[in-house]
């Protein structure tokens, strides 16, 4: 079969991978100058920056991906330990935070009586919780909201409470210490949203980041996910097609015919898979009522990324690969962060050095410093005319907390606000991982892979079914697979 997949993100890549070595005949189409999506890179005067995801965690998917494929796993990937460093404003020194909760609890002392013991039962709920549903509701496909309902009937009634509480209730009600609660649930902005509006279902995220399988560092940076694929791909005669945006779909008798690019090609095709966020795509492309803009924005999305990549000189001992940088008000700035149009004045933001695993990111006796603070989307601040005075602002606060004047040694200034983020990856309003993880937006209720109209065209990717983050991105490249088997038969 001629499959054309439209985006070349890592969902795009994975069903690439696969479908090709079925023998399927693939090309992707990409609107960039280089594939990846999200996943990408920054090169500029001598330093590489990970634009977007910066570890990986439940690598054994990435192992399923290859196995499947008749391949070994040609990435080599550390376990960060310490998983990452946690900065509040109102403490000299950032907390540790380790998989072993032994160190984790001698970090607290003094501070969380009993921390080992509390996050070993808060762990093991969430482990049953990640092993009870894992099979029935992540991996799994569903043709309709009444069957994935009757699934749900088969996870244990002791998961209940999960459903209707939030993530900080749950942490609330384990922990003693105000820090270790934010700690616990900072996995929620990992969502793109914060603990007082993800459900406790969330919790599992802790397992699958202390427990289960860990955070991962990838040799080489982030982007060599995407070039290992890419030599698998090229290998399976696969065709990548770059600078080429699809505008619109061609269709006769209930099935796409073909997709034309912004310079007027049509491309033909069997089967059609959008790489492309898919509520946006329905709704800009396909223009369906359904998805028009107004309803489009009374749906739940994400946080945008407002982002600086900075090429700094000298070595910044009091920054580890992976740092989190928290305030003192951590509810108070959760609940505004979403809906704010002003820009933060004391930001909570992530700050990624992969120089200080990887050091050809940077020239010698230099760092990369990556740094990510979420801010409200394009429906709530549409005017990022004070970006500049946004991201000093962040520089300054990074600065006077690591004790190193950082404004004085840059080397390399970028800066993506939403705006960007949005034209670049085509993410709706600048939402940083598409469609939140409320409720009424997994399972059935997410935008289904398969799409309602078309017989022959698909989505892949973190705004189709599972949902966010990278390992949930192979596994949709898997569903999807599938669905397709499902539909057209056997493909191999």
């Amino acid at each position: 079969m001629k499959f054309v997949i439209i985006g070349s993100g890592l969902g795009g890549l994975s069903l690439a991978l696969r479908l090709s070595s079925k023998g399927h005949q693939v090309t992707i189409l990409e609107k960039h100058s280089s594939p990846g999506g999200r996943l990408n890179r920054l090169q500029k005067d001598g330093f590489t920056f990970d634009v977007g995801p910066s570890f990986m965690s439940m690598t054994y998917e990435m192992d399923e991906l290859f196995n499947s494929c008749g391949v070994n796993n040609p990435l080599t990937l550390t376990e960060l330990d310490p998983i990452y460093n946690v900065y509040f404003e109102h403490r000299e020194k950032p907390f540790r935070i380790f998989k072993d909760l032994k160190k984790l609890e001698e970090e607290f002392k003094g501070l969380e009586p009993n921390l080992a013991e509390k996050a070993d039962k808060y762990l093991k709920r969430a482990g049953e919780f990640f092993h009870d549903t894992e099979g029935k509701v992540v991996k799994s496909n569903f043709n309709s909201i009444p069957g994935y309902l009757l699934s749900l009937t088969g996870v244990p009634l002791k998961h209940l409470p999960y459903l209707f509480r939030s993530m900080w209730k749950e942490v609330d009600e384990t922990f003693d210490s105000e820090e270790v609660k934010v700690i616990f649930s900072l996995v929620a902005f990992f969502l793109g949203s914060t603990p007082f509006q993800t459900p406790a279902i969330y919790s599992l995220l802790n397992y699958t980041e202390m427990r289960h399988n860990g955070y991962w560092k990838v040799e080489g940076g982030m982007y060599s996910m995407v070039t290992e694929l890419m030599k698998l791909l090229e290998q399976r005669n696969v065709k990548l097609v770059l600078n080429t945006e699809v505008a619109e779909v061609i269709s006769a008798d209930g099935k796409v015919t073909g997709v034309k690019d912004t310079n007027g090609n049509v491309w033909d095709a069997d089967v059609y898979i959008s790489n492309s966020d898919a509520a946006s795509f329905r709704g800009q492309v396909l223009r369906r009522e359904k998805w028009n803009e107004q309803k489009l924005d009374n749906m739940d999305w994400t946080l945008a990324p407002f982002t600086i990549y900075l090429g700094v000189k000298g070595k910044i001992d009091n920054l580890e690969h992976h740092n989190y940088f928290l305030g003192n008000n951590f509810k108070g700035y959760a609940d505004t962060i979403f809906t704010s149009s002003i820009s933060p004045q004391k930001p909570y933001y992530y700050v990624n050095v992969s120089s200080k695993s990887f050091p050809d990111c940077a020239p010698e006796g230099h760092e990369n410093i990556f740094i990510l603070c979420p801010v409200p989307d394009l429906r709530f601040k549409s005017d990022w005319s004070d970006r500049e005075e946004l991201a000093q602002n962040i520089i300054d606060d990074l600065s006077k907390r690591v004790g190193y004047d950082i404004s004085s040694n840059i080397v390399t200034k970028t800066i993506y606000d939403p705006a960007e983020w949005g034209n670049m990856f085509n993410l709706y309003k600048g939402s940083g991982l598409g469609l939140a993880h409320g409720m009424m937006q997994v399972g059935a209720f997410r935008p289904r892979n398969k799409d309602e109209e078309f017989n022959n065209l698909y989505y892949v990717g973190a705004s189709t079914t599972p949902g966010t983050g990278l390992p949930m991105v192979i596994i949709s490249s898997k569903l999807v697979t599938e669905r397709i088997e499902e539909d057209h038969g056997p493909l191999s």
